[in-house]
């Protein structure tokens, strides 16, 4: 579980006002000193991540984020942050200080919590400060928060016990592929080792599709794109190819046309966010004109060079098909684009290092600005001329 990655762990975020005790109970869940603790308004000014296992509902994610309160031109920059936080969450915890109850911060996170559709946990902390008379008020006043102290163990075990309830009822991601395939069915998977394959390892995508495969009694070959004619020879049935998208074209040529073919980036686009809105959203390369600009958005950082899939090829294959050149801007990590308005075309990576959660909120940015969304793997087979074969197998599981 520790090697789970944490775009495939639940996440969630606590958020609240400065000083109300948020680091105090992540510190408390965790048990252990994750977060700094300190009097002093403000002691948490950049997210605090920790990774752990919440028996017994698995692999989670904890997030601590600075207060929603915060003052001055930084203090508005560390609420931007934590703000940014919320996008990616699948459960938010907001604390409230029992001594100081902050009904316009309270409101405020509710609002952006109703609008991203995230399940939202109040917690009234610090309730050893109070007399009997004092929590029975805010007992009644706030009938759907939970009261805790972290100076009580048990009270730490019910906040947990409410987490794990709220998970069960958080919807778990589809698997990769493992859904559309039989047991004991054949699958090639081509990975071309170039200069952009890490050394000594597979890149996330693969490993996860792998696994997925191997946990469903699916039979993985696992092929370079030099190996790949031979392995369709070597082996009786293919139920279906999935390959880097990079070499989609030259797969396309090898691969007989009546096996299935799809993309490892197409595997995450349904997945985690919605393929065949993806699918629609690439025809607007047919509609770019000169001083149209396309946004490429990846949520992971790497050094690049002549053959980087985002800044360099895409961008020269839409150049070839259109004829003419178009402005792209390029996004990395979680530095979201937010006057999307002004693009004509987003394509975005294939999402692997993100959850969900993140994935399916910038498509709804997207949308509100009416700006049309992609990403990688579509693009490359709408480019290549094969992207009806790509999705055909996932027609009918829409």
């Amino acid at each position: 579980m520790e090697k789970t990655p944490n775009s495939n762990r639940i996440t969630i975020s606590i958020f609240g006002n400065r000083n109300a005790g948020k680091s105090s109970i992540l510190n408390s869940i965790a048990n252990q000193e994750v977060s700094i603790v300190s009097d002093i308004k403000g002691t948490t000014t950049d997210p605090v991540k920790k990774a752990m296992e919440l028996i017994p509902a698995g692999p989670v994610l904890f997030i601590d984020t600075a207060g929603i309160d915060d003052e001055g031109e930084l203090g508005n920059l560390r609420i931007k942050k934590s703000m940014e936080i919320l996008r990616r969450t699948d459960i938010a915890l907001y604390i409230m200080d029992a001594l100081e109850i902050d009904a316009l911060s309270l409101e405020r996170l509710e609002n952006e919590a109703r609008y991203y559709e995230i399940p939202l946990l109040k917690v009234i902390n610090k309730t050893d400060l109070l007399d009997e008379a004092k929590l029975s008020e805010l007992k009644e006043k706030h009938t759907d928060a939970i009261f805790i102290s972290t100076k009580k163990e048990e009270d730490i075990e019910k906040l947990k016990e409410e987490l794990i309830s709220i998970i069960k009822s958080v919807d778990e991601e589809k698997p990769l592929v493992s859904d559309i395939l039989k047991p004991n069915s054949n699958v090639i998977l081509v990975i071309p080792i170039d200069k952009l394959a890490p050394k000594g390892r597979l890149i996330l995508p693969q490993v996860q599709t792998l696994r997925d495969l191997l946990d469903h009694g699916i039979k993985s070959f696992v092929v370079r794109n030099t190996e790949l004619e031979s392995a369709l020879k070597d082996i009786n049935k293919v139920d279906l190819v999935i390959t880097d998208s990079q070499a989609f074209k030259e797969v396309d040529r090898i691969v007989p046309k009546e096996i299935p073919l799809t993309s490892f980036s197409i595997l995450f686009a349904r997945q985690k966010g919605e393929l065949f809105e993806f699918a629609k959203g690439v025809s607007a390369i047919d509609k770019l004109k000169k001083g149209s600009k396309v946004l490429i958005a990846e949520n992971c950082t790497h050094n690049t060079n002549h053959e980087d899939i985002g800044r360099k090829k895409i961008p020269n294959l839409i150049r070839q098909k259109i004829g003419f050149d178009v402005q792209f801007d390029f996004k990395s990590g979680f530095d979201f684009e937010e006057n999307l308005s002004q693009y004509d075309l987003i394509i975005h990576c294939g999402g692997c290092m993100v959850n969900k959660r993140e994935i399916l909120s910038r498509i709804r940015l997207a949308k509100e600005a009416n700006v049309p969304i992609t990403n990688y793997g579509i693009t490359l087979a709408y480019l290549n001329g094969i992207l009806d074969r790509s999705i055909e197998i996932f027609k009918e599981r829409v």
